[in-house]
């Protein structure tokens, strides 16, 4: 067997490919989430996705969307979040379950992304800095305070969850029932800085920690994972194998 032949192997069982691999429990969501550190809502490139790994017939079948999800374990992805894990926009505006090891990772990029963004659009520095100053707020109370539409807000938060700037954190109220959500920004979800090293390196260990939860992916991918294009350069790649971090099977990488 080839080498790249040994890591898909390997991929499927770790990623959980296959139908006798199925996840059974929210509980056992929660232990492929914390062995993977990062999950893709939905399949749409190497990274390890909970609802492929539910290998549930989808919820509607002739529909596009949301009926192509699981049928009765769509909820586990919004359940995971509301156990503490966070769900960000990072993957290029699509959301990603990301344990608090990633999350560490993720630190100097996103505190990078706060001043950068600040800095580039005077609504994104206005809403960030109310939010520095109110601190986390409903999207409502956001509206209301900022005399924004909910269409002009949606414009405003978008590129910062994107980028990484804010986090948003899904809100249910049973009486009377309605679904919000709470924005606020990275320096409020972790106020403590995880550390001295740059936004640049810390992408390099984004792109190494991604590769170890796919097991095995095609390299000229890696660059379509996250939002961060400018981070990246077709050098990157060399680094971090020349440093022993990575290494290239035909075509693909793998985790040294």
């Amino acid at each position: 067997m080839s080498a790249l032949a040994e890591l898909q192997e390997r991929r499927a069982v770790e990623c959980r490919l296959t139908p006798d691999r199925a996840l059974g429990t929210l509980a056992e969501a929660e232990t492929f989430l914390r062995d993977r550190g990062l999950l893709t809502r939905t399949a749409d490139s190497a990274l390890p996705s909970l609802f492929e790994a539910c290998h549930e017939e989808p919820y509607a079948r002739e529909k596009p969307g949301f009926g192509q999800w699981p049928a009765t374990k769509f909820p586990w992805f919004g359940e995971l979040g509301a156990r503490g894990h966070l769900v960000l926009a990072i993957h290029r505006g699509k959301s990603l379950l990301v344990t608090e090891g990633i999350a560490a990772v993720l630190d100097p990029i996103r505190r990078a992304e706060l001043t950068r963004m600040e800095a580039a659009d005077p609504g994104w520095a206005r809403l960030l800095r109310h939010l520095a100053d109110a601190g986390p707020s409903e999207l409502e109370d956001l509206q209301t305070e900022l005399s924004l539409t909910p269409k002009e807000l949606k414009q405003l938060r978008h590129p910062l969850e994107r980028c990484g700037a804010i986090v948003a954190r899904a809100l249910i109220y049973e009486e009377p029932h309605r679904h919000t959500s709470v924005l606020a920004r990275w320096d409020q979800v972790r106020p403590s800085a995880g550390g001295e090293e740059g936004p640049r390196r810390a992408f390099g260990d984004l792109i190494c920690a991604g590769v170890r939860a796919a097991v095995v992916a095609p390299e000229q991918e890696l660059r379509r994972w996250f939002s961060w294009r400018w981070y990246w350069d077709d050098a990157l790649v060399d680094g971090l194998v020349s440093e022993g971090r990575l290494r290239r099977v035909d075509g693909h990488v793998a985790a040294a």
